[in-house]
């Protein structure tokens, strides 16, 4: 009886297709690698400005697409899959240019020269608030913040060669009617610049308590999501 079951099953199994061997990439990393050396080699018969800000972009755009460094994984994970890990690494990368900044910032003022940045103390008033809701759609339909974008965009996405073609034409026009949003809702919008309103020292420890306490957060918002803080 038994052989006869097995027979009847024998001719329904069905062997798994071999996988496809990979092709080696190592010839396209020689090859890229040859043109990016070359590149910089030309920058440098220009401005040897250039070369620093070659080699900043490319390792900057190999860290981004090896820690899958986006925004919209730091919003959009924690709802959909709790996890807060790259929310908690931006947390972190804050921290690290509040200090970065601000003694850039300080030592400039101490100088007597311009704080530096200043021009993006922006008002907060209607146009930040309608802007910030666009975007914050924008990115999780598209899939991806303007890094995220940028980085998949490199790694052949069609979806995100789209979005950065739109993401363009938006700041375009951003900037093309920002003429009548600012003088027409910012006007009377407040700027705040925390060492205004803290003193330099105040306004650093405030901004500390504000991403501890955003990191303690995420943190217990992945512990009851998922059972875990890692």
């Amino acid at each position: 009886m038994s052989s006869v079951n097995e027979a009847e099953i024998k001719p329904i199994r069905k062997s798994r297709a071999p996988r496809k061997a990979k092709k080696s990439q190592i010839p396209i990393a020689l090859i890229v690698t040859a043109i990016i050396v070359a590149f910089g080699i030309y920058l440098s018969t220009y401005n040897t400005k250039l070369v620093i800000y070659w080699i900043f972009g490319i390792s900057f755009g190999y860290i981004l697409q090896r820690s899958r460094f986006c925004f919209t994984a730091a919003f959009r994970d924690p709802c959909i899959t709790g996890s807060t890990s790259v929310t908690r690494a931006i947390i972190v990368a804050f921290a690290l240019t509040t200090i970065g900044f601000t003694a850039i910032k300080y030592s400039a003022l101490m100088k007597g020269n311009d704080i530096p940045g200043m021009s993006a103390v922006s008002p907060i008033g209607v146009p930040l608030i309608v802007g910030a809701i666009l975007f914050g759609i924008g990115m999780v339909i598209a899939g991806g913040c303007a890094s995220g974008t940028l980085m998949r965009v490199g790694e052949g996405f069609s979806m995100q060669m789209l979005s950065l073609i739109f993401f363009v034409i938006g700041s375009l026009w951003g900037a093309h009617d920002m003429g009548f949003w600012s003088p027409t809702f910012n006007e009377k919008a407040p700027k705040i610049f925390l060492p205004d309103v803290f003193g330099w020292l105040g306004a650093l420890v405030v901004q500390a308590i504000i991403l501890v306490l955003l990191y303690i957060a995420a943190v217990k918002w992945q512990e009851k999501k998922m059972g875990t803080g890692e």
